[in-house]
């Protein structure tokens, strides 16, 4: 699969080096075309690695990720393009993090939005999904760094799109099936993003960024059960 990577940082460059390995064909997008870091990235990895602007990466990708930092992100998709964007499945990964007072970081927004609603107002013909956001890039795409039951969350107004990508995360970055969790729509980013100061704090007090969250004592939904598409978008106002 053809996949774009918007953003340069760490999380980009785990994920692009994990799909690339998996034998995906991945460009690292930044907002400039001679980025260095992602120059590097893209470097030694073989054919399959190619980095561009946000603009090249949306149009190259025929699944997106989003990897910047989360205040910047809707000014790096309006980068991209609307005509490079539409009609395609973007997992959302970033979190809004405001780091304007220092350590830790607050949430820039939360409780009555979140990022991933953000985006999916902007480009409502984008098929956005949030996924991965609870956890650090090493764990996004080894799993197995975590002992135990932990999960991910999908949350995203078209159940087509999680389920595609739920297969990405089960088969690229080996995720078990019945640990991925269909929150719902898209309004419901805003639990899975209001976790992040949470594990700012948990990250300080154990030492260690291998950590994430399980949802245990209950029945839960797994991405198998997600149902049908819904016809008209959520938009968690």
């Amino acid at each position: 699969m053809d996949i774009g990577i918007l953003g340069t940082g760490m999380v980009g460059q785990a994920l692009g080096r994990k799909l690339v390995q998996g034998g995906h064909r991945v460009c690292l997008g930044s907002r400039t075309a001679d980025n260095p870091t992602a120059a590097a990235w893209a470097r030694g990895r073989g054919p399959n690695a190619t980095h561009g602007t946000f603009a090249e990466a949306a149009r190259f990708g025929h699944l997106l990720f989003n990897c910047t930092a989360g205040v910047a992100s809707l000014e790096a998709l309006r980068r991209a393009g609307e005509e490079n964007l539409r009609g395609k499945v973007l997992i959302d990964v970033a979190n809004p993090l405001d780091f304007s007072h220092g350590l830790p970081p607050t949430l820039a927004f939360c409780n009555t939005d979140s990022l991933g609603e953000q985006i999916q107002r902007a480009h409502p013909e984008v098929r956005v999904v949030k996924a991965l956001n609870t956890m650090n890039c090493e764990v996004m795409v080894d799993p197995a760094r975590v002992p135990g039951e932990h999960h991910v969350f999908l949350s995203g107004n078209d159940a087509g799109a999680k389920r595609t990508v739920a297969t990405l995360l089960s088969d690229a970055f080996g995720w078990p099936p019945q640990r991925i969790l269909d929150l719902g729509d898209i309004s419901t980013a805003r639990g899975p993003e209001m976790l992040l100061p949470l594990w700012v704090r948990l990250w300080s007090a154990l030492g260690t960024p291998d950590i994430n969250f399980q949802v245990a004592g209950v029945s839960v939904r797994t991405a198998a059960a997600i149902p049908q598409p819904i016809s008209t978008p959520v938009s968690g106002g």
